[in-house]
C-alpha cells in the first residue's frame, strides 16, 4: 500500500464582499384582507378632493414576492445583509397561506425551500462556538439542508472526532453558502462558512489547527479548501489539513487502496444489511445488483469513481456498479450503468448513495419522482422487475467514522513537527555523520500537502555530498509543479540561474505500475532544521514554501529511476512573441487546429493562441480551468490557452455546441516550438 500525504500547510484568507437589498411593500393605512388576496394603498390628490385608491396583490403576487426572497439568499457568497436577508425570507414566507405557499416558484425557489420536512434541525450542533483555546480540529463539510442527515453523517463524524481528541476542540465549516443560508432561514442553525470559522480561528488564539475534511477525496472542493487555508499563513502559525475520506487519488483506475477497501467494504455490508441480505454474494444469486451513486466530477480525481469499481472487483464483489450523478468519468452515467447492469443479468437493482451525506442528490437525483432521476430511469427502462432506494450518507457508518479518526490521528501527529515555531526536527544523521560518495534516503517535509514527493517515495528522497554540499533528489507526484527555487520568492530575479529545472524520473508503484513525473535535485544548506524553497506550477504564479529535510540514514529508493536530466521548461523563455507546431489527437479525428500557432510568453509563462476549424466549440478546459471562446460571432473558435512545456502531451477538453446538447470531449495538444 502507498503510503498516504498529509497536508501541512501555514496559511490566510481574503474574500470578495457583495451587496444586495431587498425591499418591501408598506400601505399608508389599514384596509381589510381576505384569506387569498393582500391589500396595498396609495394616496392620490386632486384639486377638488382627494382620494384612495387600494391595490389588492394576487395570490402568485405574493408567493412571486418570496421566491425573489428565496432566490436572493441563494447565493454562495455571504455579505453583510445575509442574516437580514435569510430573516426576511422566512417571515414572508410564514405570512403566506398554504395555497399561496403552493405557488412559489423562482430561479431556485420552490414549496419544498421552506415546506419540505427533512428532520429535526434541533438534533445538530453548529459547533460555531468561542472558547476553542490553542488547539482546534475543524471538521470542514460541503453541507447539507438535510437536517436528519446533517445530524447523522456529519455531526456524527464530528462527535467521533471529539471524542477522540478532548485534548482539542473541534468546531465545524460548510463550504456552500448556499447551504449555510438555507439552513439559516429555514431552522435558525447558524452554520460558520470557511472564513467565519478561521476568523473564528483567528480570534480565539488557535495556535494549532487541523483540518480534516469529509470530502470524498481530493478533487475541486479540496483544492479550494486548500488555497483558501493557504491565506492564513500570517495569522495561524501551524494548519495541517489531514486526507479525505479515499486518501490519494492515484495515477489511474487501478490505484486501490486500504481507504478505498474499507469503505467499500463498509457501504456495501451495510447495504445488503439494509436489504435483509446476509451479504453481496448472497443479495447477487438473488438477483440483486447494487447501485452505488456518487456525484461525479471533470476534475482528475474523478478517476476514484473508477478506482472504487476496481475495488468492487478486487473484493468480488461483481454485482457492485459505480455512476455518478454528472457522468463524470462517462462510463458512470445514469444511462451506462443501467446498460452495465441489465448486460450482467440482474432484474433487481438497489439504489444507494456513494456519498458522505444523503442529502438534495440522494432525496432528489436519486430517489426522485421526477422522471429524469435515477429511480425513474431505472424504473422507465423496463429491463428490471425492481428498483429500490436507500437513503443514507457514508457518514453514520461506524466503518467510516474510524476511517476519518485514523486521519485526523495522523494529522496530529504532524502537526507535533510543524507546531514547534522553529520548526526544528532533531532526529536521524547530522550534516557532520555524511560521507562523501554514500547515498543517503533522507524524509523531505513541507508545510504544504500540495508540494510532496511521490507516493512512491514514501515521503523520501535520495541525498547525497560532494565537495561538502549536500543535495537531496525528490520525485514528484506529477509534472504539475515545473520549477523550484532554493530562496524566497523577493531574492529571485528573472531567468535567475539557480532556478531548478526538473529531471524525468520514472516511479514504480507498489502493484507494479510505472508513471514519468518530474523530479528535482535540491540543495540542502542544513538538516533538521526548515530552509526556504519557492515553487512555480504550471499556472505560471510562484509560492514560497518552508522545507525540512531530515531523519537521515544510509539508503536509496530503488523505486526511483531519473531516466532524463534537467528538461528546460517554458520558465526559461524571454517575455515575447514565439511560434510552435501543434498536432491534435482525440475525438472523432475530423477536428483539427491552425498549425503553426502563435506563442506568447508573458512573466515567464508561455501562452498559445489556438484556432479551431469549427466555428461551435464554446470553451475549453486546461488542468481544471474553464477558458472562453473568444472568437467573433461567425469565426472559427479562438482560444488562449497556457502551454507548461513544449514536446509533452497537454489533456484537455472542448466543449462543442454542434450536436443537439452541449458534449465535452478530451483531446490531447502537442506543442513543438519552432526555432
Amino acid at each position: 500500500m502507498k503510503k498516504k500525504a498529509l497536508l501541512a500547510i501555514f496559511a490566510a484568507l481574503t474574500l470578495s464582499m457583495g451587496g444586495m437589498t431587498a425591499c418591501t411593500n408598506m400601505a399608508t393605512e389599514p384596509v381589510s384582507t381576505s384569506d387569498t388576496k393582500e391589500s396595498s394603498v396609495v394616496e392620490e390628490s386632486s384639486t377638488e378632493e382627494s382620494k384612495v385608491v387600494v391595490q389588492e396583490k394576487t395570490d402568485q403576487e405574493l408567493a412571486d414576492e418570496v421566491a425573489a426572497l428565496i432566490d436572493a439568499i441563494y447565493v454562495q457568497k455571504r455579505t453583510d445583509q445575509t442574516d437580514a436577508e435569510c430573516a426576511a425570507a422566512k417571515a414572508a414566507w410564514d405570512k403566506l397561506t398554504d395555497a399561496q405557499k403552493e405557488l412559489v416558484e423562482g430561479e431556485f425557489a420552490d414549496p419544498d425551500y421552506f415546506g419540505r420536512d427533512t428532520g429535526d434541525a434541533s438534533l445538530d450542533d453548529p459547533l460555531n462556538q468561542d472558547g476553542i483555546g490553542e488547539k482546534e480540529l475543524l471538521v470542514v463539510s460541503f453541507g447539507t439542508s438535510f437536517n436528519e442527515s446533517r445530524a447523522l453523517d456529519i455531526s456524527g463524524v464530528e462527535k467521533v472526532l471529539q471524542e477522540a481528541n478532548p485534548d482539542w476542540s473541534v468546531r465545524r465549516a460548510f463550504t456552500a453558502q448556499i447551504i449555510i443560508n438555507h439552513v439559516q432561514a429555514r431552522d435558525g442553525e447558524k452554520i460558520d462558512n470557511m472564513e467565519q470559522a478561521l476568523n473564528r480561528a483567528v480570534q480565539n488564539g488557535v495556535k494549532t489547527l487541523v483540518v480534516q475534511p469529509t470530502h470524498l477525496m481530493q478533487g475541486a472542493e479540496y483544492d479550494e479548501l486548500v488555497d483558501c487555508l493557504s491565506k492564513y499563513k500570517d495569522k495561524i502559525p501551524c494548519i495541517v489539513v489531514a486526507d479525505p475520506l479515499l486518501g490519494e487519488v492515484g495515477a489511474d483506475a487501478s490505484i486501490i487502496n486500504e481507504d478505498k477497501k474499507t469503505v467499500a467494504q463498509a457501504v456495501v455490508a451495510d447495504d445488503v444489511k439494509v436489504a435483509g441480505y446476509e451479504d453481496a454474494a448472497a443479495a447477487a444469486k438473488d438477483g440483486v445488483a447494487l447501485v452505488l451513486m456518487g456525484h461525479g466530477t471533470a476534475h482528475s480525481a474523478k478517476v476514484t469513481y473508477s478506482q472504487m469499481q476496481t475495488q468492487m472487483q478486487e473484493l468480488g464483489y461483481d454485482n457492485v456498479f459505480i455512476g455518478t450523478v454528472e457522468g463524470e468519468p462517462e462510463d458512470t452515467s445514469c444511462e451506462a450503468v443501467i446498460e452495465k447492469v441489465a448486460e450482467a443479468g440482474y432484474k433487481k437493482v438497489i439504489l444507494r448513495p456513494l456519498m458522505v451525506v444523503a442529502g438534495d442528490h440522494a432525496n432528489n437525483d436519486m430517489a426522485g419522482d421526477d422522471e429524469d432521476s435515477w429511480k425513474s430511469m431505472f424504473i422507465a427502462s423496463g429491463r428490471f422487475e425492481s428498483v429500490d432506494v436507500q437513503i443514507a450518507g457514508l457518514g453514520r457508518i461506524p466503518e467510516i467514522q474510524e476511517i476519518y479518526k485514523k486521519h485526523t490521528e495522523e494529522a496530529i501527529e504532524l502537526a507535533k513537527d510543524v507546531a514547534t515555531g522553529s520548526g526544528a526536527v532533531n532526529t536521524g544523521l547530522t550534516a557532520a555523520d555524511l560521507k562523501e560518495g554514500v547515498t543517503y534516503l533522507a524524509k523531505f517535509d513541507t508545510d504544504s500537502g500540495m508540494f510532496k514527493t511521490n507516493e512512491a517515495c514514501e515521503g523520501k528522497g535520495t541525498l547525497t555530498i560532494k565537495d561538502g554540499k549536500m543535495t537531496l533528489h525528490i520525485s514528484m507526484p506529477s509534472d504539475k509543479i515545473v520549477n523550484l527555487f532554493p530562496g524566497l520568492i523577493a531574492n529571485m530575479t528573472e531567468n535567475d540561474a539557480a532556478i531548478l529545472q526538473p529531471t524525468i524520473d520514472v516511479v514504480t508503484y507498489a502493484d507494479g505500475t510505472t508513471e514519468e513525473v518530474y523530479g528535482f535535485d535540491v540543495p540542502v544548506p542544513v538538516l533538521n532544521e526548515e530552509f526556504d524553497l519557492a515553487l512555480v506550477g504550471t499556472k505560471g504564479t510562484w509560492y514560497d514554501h518552508k522545507v525540512i529535510v531530515s531523519e537521515v540514514a544510509e539508503g536509496s529508493l530503488e523505486k526511483v529511476v531519473t531516466v532524463k536530466g534537467a528538461v528546460a521548461t517554458d520558465a526559461k523563455l524571454a517575455d515575447g512573441e514565439y511560434a510552435a507546431e501543434v498536432t491534435l489527437s482525440g475525438g472523432s479525428g475530423k477536428t483539427t487546429v491552425e498549425s503553426p500557432v502563435k506563442i506568447i510568453v508573458k512573466d515567464g509563462q508561455a501562452y498559445a493562441v489556438l484556432v479551431w476549424n469549427s466555428k461551435n466549440y464554446d470553451y475549453m478546459i486546461v488542468d481544471e480551468v474553464k477558458y472562453l471562446n473568444e472568437a467573433a460571432e461567425g469565426e472559427n473558435s479562438q482560444f488562449t490557452i497556457p502551454v507548461k512545456a513544449f514536446g509533452e502531451e497537454l489533456s484537455v477538453i472542448g466543449d462543442t455546441i454542434a450536436m443537439s446538447k452541449p458534449h465535452e470531449i478530451e483531446y490531447t495538444l502537442l506543442f513543438e516550438l519552432q526555432q
